[in-house]
């Protein structure tokens, strides 16, 4: 598979649509028009959901998110329920779906939440310029959704969204999710074995002219060492042996042998202790170390997350690190042990179908054409929970931007209603 990296420009310019070939049908020129009007209202919607701070653990503001979606839902004639998340430990998920529609069935997935809690010294929307603004959670992904809701908005206007099958889930804890995920991800999953396509309208690389075809998995591992402790001036013989720390040393130097060069696999330790006496603490993913140079270390751990491109490799890395991590040095024992984390999205023949289709409908509008994004360089997110339902889907079609999870995140508001325009063409052309 080829893909092709392209950088964030603030500021894109952006052909202007003239249709001059017909390629632009009657109802899609009234979305495209319907836009236009009415992106002084996203702007202003952009905003007051940005001025929410929302952090994930911000239970009520991230329900407050919801509140101010949810009425504009319903006013589209869409069933709107608020999902209570109490029993992952989360605020909730909002899930919206058209009434009566046929056709093929398309799940539109975002979220609520932001990564900025309370003590956040970044909470407000500011507009920097006449295309910059910045703001929490602006490019990942309160525009992302605002464009599901224009999009929406211009279908429904022009009398199209009532014979579509649409399903909206926007969950609360898409930046630190609830637990257990079976019940987390279980309104997602739901919804795309109900689904045949999935759109996920995340921020991707921060590039309008790219989209994801892939992401890569996220879990985790824990690594645990004993040793034989004993006085260092023994160390080595037979009785007592390498202790646990030159044990986790070589486990960790024969993952990064036999695994490091493959592609789009990445394998991180992020946290060890050892010595005579550790003690960890899981919620802090990190505790204390003791010992003395004079002492045969007794325990390490070692906690880490490994990315993946595919089931199969997650698989096969984990095989591997398993056998590495059972044979061990003389005297020594390790084990060690897999989170369930966030799959991976998979490339499929499908999704590089959609991704065809979408370039054809941003050409057709006027704009670039959509290249796929290098799985490299993009996280694990939502639409991951959906890979093995849907026949095809995309992800990265939120609002263009840089720098999301830090105090400088910057959003471009020129891409708001390109996206918007393009999300409301494609859907319209994927239920025909």
């Amino acid at each position: 598979m080829k893909y092709i990296k392209v950088g964030l420009v603030i500021g894109y310019v952006l052909v202007c649509a003239s249709w001059t070939n017909g390629q632009v049908s009657k109802a899609e020129k009234h979305l495209v028009k319907y836009i236009d009007q009415h992106n002084n209202q996203a702007l202003q919607l952009l905003e007051e959901i940005i001025n929410i701070n929302s952090g994930t653990m911000n239970f009520n503001g991230v329900k407050a998110v919801a509140d101010v979606l949810m009425p504009r839902f319903k006013a589209l004639g869409m069933e709107v329920e608020w999902k209570e998340g109490s029993a992952w430990n989360r605020a909730g998920h909002l899930v919206a779906k058209t009434k009566g529609g046929k056709g093929r069935k398309i799940l539109l997935i975002g979220h609520l939440d932001t990564v900025f809690e309370l003590e956040s010294p970044f909470q407000k929307y500011n507009v920097l310029n006449d295309s910059t603004a910045s703001g929490p959670g602006i490019a990942d992904m309160k525009g992302g959704a605002v464009i599901i809701l224009q999009a929406l908005s211009a279908l429904h206007d022009a009398g199209l969204l009532k014979d579509m099958s649409i399903t909206v889930v926007m969950t609360g804890d898409e930046e630190l999710s609830g637990d257990p995920l079976s019940l987390s991800k279980q309104e997602l999953v739901e919804a795309a074995k109900w689904a045949d396509i999935a759109l996920g309208f995340e921020n991707g690389d921060g590039n309008p002219g790219t989209a994801n075809v892939a992401r890569r998995s996220s879990s985790g591992w824990t690594l645990k060492v004993t040793g034989n402790a004993a006085h260092s001036s023994q160390v080595f013989k037979p009785e007592v042996g390498a202790g646990a720390i030159y044990e986790a040393a070589r486990i960790l130097t024969e993952f990064y042998e036999a695994l490091s060069t493959e592609e789009y696999l990445t394998f991180n330790p992020g946290m060890i202790l050892g010595g005579t006496n550790v003690s960890y603490d899981e919620s802090i993913d990190g505790g204390r170390a003791t010992g003395k140079s004079n002492v045969v270390a007794k325990d390490a751990i070692v906690t880490g997350d490994i990315r993946t491109i595919s089931p199969e490799q997650l698989q096969r890395t984990q095989k591997t690190m398993t056998e590495i991590a059972t044979k061990h040095l003389p005297r020594t024992n390790a084990t060690i042990t897999f989170d369930e984390g966030y799959p991976p999205f998979a490339p499929t023949d499908g999704n590089y179908a959609l991704l065809k289709q979408l370039s054809k409908v941003s050409t057709d509008l006027g704009f670039m054409p959509v290249e796929p994004v290098n799985p490299s360089n993009a996280g694990a997110a939502d639409i991951s929970f959906t890979s093995p339902y849907i026949e095809m889907g995309l992800d990265g079609l939120g609002m263009g931007g840089k720098n999301d999870h830090t105090v400088n995140e910057i959003g471009d508001l020129k891409v708001l209603p390109m996206q918007s325009k393009r999300a409301a063409v494609l859907l319209y052309r994927l239920t025909r």
